[in-house]
């Protein structure tokens, strides 16, 4: 079931067409990843979806009607630009920002100090903001955009700013939240994160949708017939064997027991089976899977693609 639909949504600013026809469909309980290069549209559509700001043409529907001002109450949203009182305490803020959302003080003080010791920060509770790092700010706004509960959460480039171990810290956070029942929608620009936590995506170039799908079927679509082949022996030999029905091979790896992998194309008039009878004549075979395209390159294959047809 889809939670949230834009229908042929289009927006424009003076001279610029911020949005040009867009629609896509947000399944419920998933992660959904809207990306594209920047200038592309994705803020404008999450400012659309937050009624911030109107569309010329089209419509938003949550859960089958017209989304409403009184539906954003239902929603957490986290925008890319973010703003703390900068002289105000952190907890003093974060329960503020809490009371806006619904929550009574001693609720939203309790729900606070839970997300603040899984954070690590409960130290910096009555620390003024403007001695946070900017990672640490980040931690606090994503505390207060998701501690009410929200069916529907939007983040606009959650990981800028965030170091590895904490970038991961919010990623297993998000998964979290959708294995909870939470609808999550983020914009990113970090391709491997949405390979870790994506379950569908949009991609946007110059205004429209490009590319819609879910994340595991784009990138078996777009692998290319390629496989990955795991082997002990002389890769010279297996690639000299194999030139017959492969080629673009690409070393990938040593696994420290010996074994190497590699990445090859299977030619358009070969046969996995033929590949794998002559590497298991060559070398021993260990094993053999599919080398799905990675969300990099179909963001590059896709848009590079669409300005030559544009």
């Amino acid at each position: 079931m889809d939670i949230l639909q834009v229908e042929n949504v289009s927006k424009a600013y003076s001279s610029h067409l911020a949005l040009d026809d867009v629609s896509l469909s947000i399944p419920e309980g998933k992660v959904y990843g809207l990306l594209g290069p920047n200038g592309a549209g994705k803020t404008t559509l999450i400012r659309i979806i937050n009624h911030i700001t109107a569309p010329d043409k089209g419509r938003v529907m949550l859960d089958g009607h017209v989304l409403t001002e009184a539906d954003v109450a239902n929603i957490g949203y986290l925008p890319e630009e973010r703003g703390l009182y900068k002289k105000m305490k952190v907890g003093e803020q974060a329960v503020f920002f809490a009371r806006l959302k619904g929550l009574s003080r001693a609720d939203a003080t309790r729900e606070l100090k839970r997300w603040f010791e899984k954070f690590d920060i409960t130290s910096w509770w009555d620390k003024k903001v403007e001695e946070l790092s900017k990672g640490m700010a980040q931690k606090v706004q994503f505390i207060v955009t998701a501690l009410h509960h929200p069916r529907l959460l939007i983040f606009d480039e959650p990981f800028s700013g965030f170091d590895p171990i904490n970038a991961e810290l919010l990623k297993r956070e998000i998964l979290t939240l959708r294995d909870e029942g939470a609808t999550v929608i983020f914009s990113t620009h970090n391709m491997s994160s949405v390979e870790e936590i994506c379950d569908n995506i949009t991609l946007i170039n110059k205004s429209r949708n490009i590319l819609s799908g879910n994340v595991e079927e784009l990138r078996r679509k777009y692998f290319g017939n390629r496989y990955d082949l795991t082997f002990t022996g002389d890769m010279s030999v297996l690639t000299d064997a194999l030139c017959p029905v492969a080629d673009n091979f690409s070393p990938l790896e040593h696994d420290g027991q010996g074994r190497t992998r590699i990445s090859l194309h299977v030619a358009d008039d070969a046969i996995l089976r033929d590949v794998i009878a002559i590497a298991n004549n060559t070398v021993t075979l260990a094993g053999v899977q599919e080398s799905l395209a990675s969300m990099n390159d179909i963001f590059i294959r896709t848009v590079n693609s669409d300005r030559q047809n544009g």
